[in-house]
Parts: C-alpha cells; structure tokens; sequence
C-alpha cells in the first residue's frame, strides 16, 4: 500500500537522491500523458472552466484592485463585447436600479425602443397596461408613468387617449373614477404619444418609472446593446462610474464565475497575469487546505506565465482528480490509461525506497515554484489514483489510517441488523420477478446502470457513480460507513468514495507547507 508521508522529514535527513531522481522524471512523464489525454479527448476546454471556478475561489481582492482588474479588462485595446455584454447581464440582475437610474436620466431615448417595430406592441403591452382594478392608487410602471402625466398635461394630450368604448371618458369623471383606465386602448394610445406628445419620453413622470430598472427585464438584449454603445461609443462618464460602482461591490467569487467564463485562452492569461501583480499574500497567511491554495502561491510568486496549460494541468490533478479518473476509464482513452498505470506502478515501487520522498522535498528547494506545485500536484494525484484502485474495504482503510498516524472514529454507521434488513429486502425483491413491484425494481435498476453508462466526463460524481465500485455488497458498505479523521479536525464524515481524493489533497496541503516554509526558513 502507498505511503502518504505526512510525517515531516527529519530536517537534516536528505533522502536517497538516486531514487528521487528516478521519480521526479516519471512525474514529468505521468504530467506529459495526462496532458496529452485531457487535449485528445476535447475536454480543454472543461479544464479551462474549472480553472475558472478555482479562481472564483481564490482569497478576494480588495474592492479597488478587484475594480481595477476587471475594468481593465472591459478597457482592453481589443474590446471583449460578450464580456461586456456579459456584466451587464449581472448589473440588470443584481442591481436593477443601478442601471434604471441611467435610463432616466436618458428617458427621451426610450421612445425608439417603443416606436420601433420590432416587438413595438409587446413592449407596449407589458409596460403601459398595469393599471389598477381596485381605487387606482396601484398603477405600475408605465400606466402610472401615462396616468400621472395625462392628469398634469391634460390640456396637451387627453386628446391622444384612445377608449376602448363609445365614447371616451373625461378628466373629471376619469379623476373620480381611476379603474376607467382599465378601459384603456393602450396600444393605440401609445402610438399617439410616440407620434404627437413627444414632452412624454421626456417628463419626470415618464423618468421615475425607469428608475427602478425593471424595464430591463422586457427585453435584455435590446438594453445590453444600448449600454454597450454608451460604453464604447460615446464613452459616457455615468455609465462607466456604474460599471466602476459594481465591479467594487460585487463578490470577486460572482465576477469570476459570470465573467471568466466568456475569456478566450489568451485573455484569460492576461487577465491571471494581472492578477498575480495585485496578489501577494505571503505563503505563511494562505489557507492552505483551500482547494486553490496552490493556486494562489503560484500567483503570489509567479508574476508571469508563458502558457495557461501548465495551469490547466495542475487544476485538473490537484482539484478535479475524480473526473480525471473518469476520462481515464473512457474507452477511447485505454492506450493513455495502460500509460499512466505504468507509470504509475513506477513511483510506488521508486518511492517504497526509504528516504526517497525526503529528497524530492530537498529537490524542491532548487526550482521554481510552478515546477513545485506541478511536481507535489501530480504526486498527489497519484495518491489519490492509488487509493481509489486499492482501498476497497473497511479494514484497508483503516490500515492506511493507522500505518500514517491519522486518528479516526466512525461516524454515521448503520447497525449491522439495519444493514442485514436492507439486503434481505433486495433479496426477497429479486426473489418474485413477475410480480409488479419486482418489474419496477428491475427497470429502476435498468435504468440506473443505463444512466451509469451513459454518464460524461463533464457529470457529476456521486457515490453511485464511483469508479472502482464492487458489487458484493461493498458498494452499500461505501455509502452508509463514514469516518471522522484528523485530516480536518473530525469536522467531516468522510465515506470511502470521498476519501482518496480527501487525502490526496491533505497530502498535497501538508507538502507545500513544508517546503515553503523551508524556502522561507532558508531566505
């Protein structure tokens, strides 16, 4: 069984440099092949989402460098116009007024948006016909906005209101009697104020129902595209000032998530560049359990990167290790997966060597920090792909636990009368197979292992789903056995298809410490 080496090194023990010598190049070649799987099988560009979710997960910015990062980018020589178009999605949905508040100062342009044709009568519609049914005291949006003004400017424009009756209604009985408005031609009396009361588009009362951005909602398209050109075109102050005003208050885990996403390859390089040059936490200060720990040494101490691959690689074996067990086990991928087992096999035999690890650790003190992480990243994968092929029981796991000094305890076991009851009522269902419920079971389970089958390299993983699964009843055993570990202070149940990535990235955490500290204590 694979040893984890969580016990620190004895600080002047060196290691056996020969066998370190013969791992660290296999770990390049492990590195090489598993690159070579994730570009063949077409899932780069998975890699580079999940990149993208790793860095939303990153220690925040201050709100001005994380205003100054983004911003940057929206002001880019080559404009990205769906990153644009992609924030002001999350101004119109996170901050309705913000950009509401814009509009109104702008009322007068929005009587094209009515008069043109194109989804002219829709519009219409849905803004200027939400009158109230009870005193009239309820009109929203644009009917209060049309009924308000027509009070005030009755002596310009009552003429232009259209009724749907015989005869139209007049102020004073309209004033006595607000419900009227629900007899209303809306339609056609909007097309009158588009054609001949032009002072509405520009009124105050027209302005004020703009202000709380929910006319953004009746076509996001249209007002992104006219944001866009405020932006670019005329360069307008306000409306970088709003952009300025969200990217400082918004959560950098939200701007990422929406944003990073529309990035192609090269700009996202720019943009993690950029971001190294505002990041400098001090390894000593990083949460290093973090699942982008690694990620954000490599910025705090890497202010420049000549490819995003190396990135994408370390994000997929430290952070997305089960998916990447899965594309292993992908039919179109035997020839990399008989390369990696390889391998593989090598470092564990290579590292059963006393003190070979110890000299990796030692080795890592004379390169640079990406090739440190690459290096303790992809051992640590091979952690976890060894646990997942070879712990299959309770006992070996907790073997491993004892043999590495991890202190346990079970938690949420079922009783050994509860488990036996449950397998006897899969076997008594088995038993009756042309009974009704027997034929459900049977197409349930159809139907799971169909679902097994058919499921991607971009799924989710659940237990069910494992990949080194046994059907001796082991499987049941897996989901309903749990331990609490030392690993994290007891805090998580963990249940063995979750353990071997756990660990792997425990082993990774506890690696990094040592080394880095070691680079620090030797600075």
């Amino acid at each position: 069984m694979i040893h984890l080496f969580l016990s620190k090194p004895n600080a002047n023990d060196k290691g056996d440099s020969d066998s370190a010598e013969a791992i660290i190049p296999l770990l390049h070649q492990l590195g090489t092949v598993i690159w070579s799987t994730i570009v063949s099988s077409g899932a780069k560009s998975e890699a580079r989402l999940w990149l993208c979710k790793s860095v939303s997960l990153m220690t925040p910015l201050s709100p001005r460098d994380q205003r100054d990062l983004f911003r940057n980018m929206l002001r880019s020589k080559s404009v990205n116009l769906e990153l644009a178009s992609q924030l002001l999605q999350m101004v119109f949905e996170k901050r309705p007024r913000l950009a509401g508040s814009i509009l109104a100062k702008r009322s007068h342009t929005l009587e094209n948006f009515f008069k043109d044709n194109a989804g002219n009568p829709r519009r219409i519609l849905k803004w200027f016909s939400n009158f109230d049914a009870g005193g009239g005291s309820d009109h929203k949006n644009g009917a209060k906005a049309l009924s308000q003004f027509a009070f005030v400017n009755r002596d310009i424009c009552w003429e232009e209101l259209e009724w749907k009756g015989k005869h139209g209604q007049s102020p004073a009985m309209v004033a006595t009697k607000p419900h009227y408005f629900l007899d209303l031609d809306v339609l056609r009396t909007v097309e009158n104020f588009v054609e001949y009361v032009p002072e509405f588009w520009s009124s105050s009362e027209f302005a004020e129902s703009l202000k709380d951005g929910e006319i953004l909602s009746l076509d996001t398209k249209y007002f992104v595209e006219l944001f866009i050109g405020l932006m670019y075109k005329d360069d307008s102050r306000d409306v970088w000032g709003a952009v300025d005003d969200f990217l400082r208050d918004a959560s950098f885990s939200s701007l990422c998530n929406h944003l990073l996403i529309s990035l192609q390859e090269s700009e996202l390089l720019i943009f993690l560049r950029s971001l190294s040059k505002s990041f400098s936490s001090p390894v000593e200060n990083m949460e290093l359990g973090n699942s982008s720990c690694w990620l954000e040494i490599v910025l705090s101490k890497c202010k420049d990167f000549a490819s995003i691959d190396q990135l994408l690689l370390l994000n997929m074996v430290v952070n997305q290790g089960r998916q990447l067990l899965r594309l292993m086990q992908d039919e179109e991928c035997q020839e990399e997966k008989e390369k990696v087992e390889d391998i593989v096999s090598q470092i564990v035999n290579a590292s059963s060597i006393s003190g070979s690890f110890a000299a990796i650790l030692d080795g890592c003190l004379g390169i640079r920090t990406l090739d440190v992480v690459k290096l303790l990243g992809l051992y640590s994968w091979v952690i976890h792909y060894v646990l997942s092929k070879e712990c299959q029981t309770l006992e070996s796991w907790e073997s491993l636990f004892i043999r590495n000094g991890i202190t346990f305890r079970k938690s949420g076991t079922y009783s050994i009368l509860e488990y036996d009851r449950i397998k006897q009522e899969e076997n008594w269902s088995r038993l009756d197979n042309k009974s009704p419920g027997a034929i459900h079971s049977k197409k349930k389970e159809k139907r799971r292992k169909k679902r097994r089958r058919a499921v991607g390299f971009n799924d989710d993983v659940s237990d069910d789903d494992d990949l080194f699964v046994r059907d001796d009843g082991q499987d049941m055993q897996s989901r309903t056995i749990s331990w609490l570990l030392s690993t994290d202070g007891f805090s998580t149940p963990w249940t063995m298809p979750d353990l071997p990535e756990h660990l792997a990235k425990h082993c990774l955490s506890v690696w990094m410490k040592w080394v880095f500290t070691k680079q620090t204590d030797a600075a």
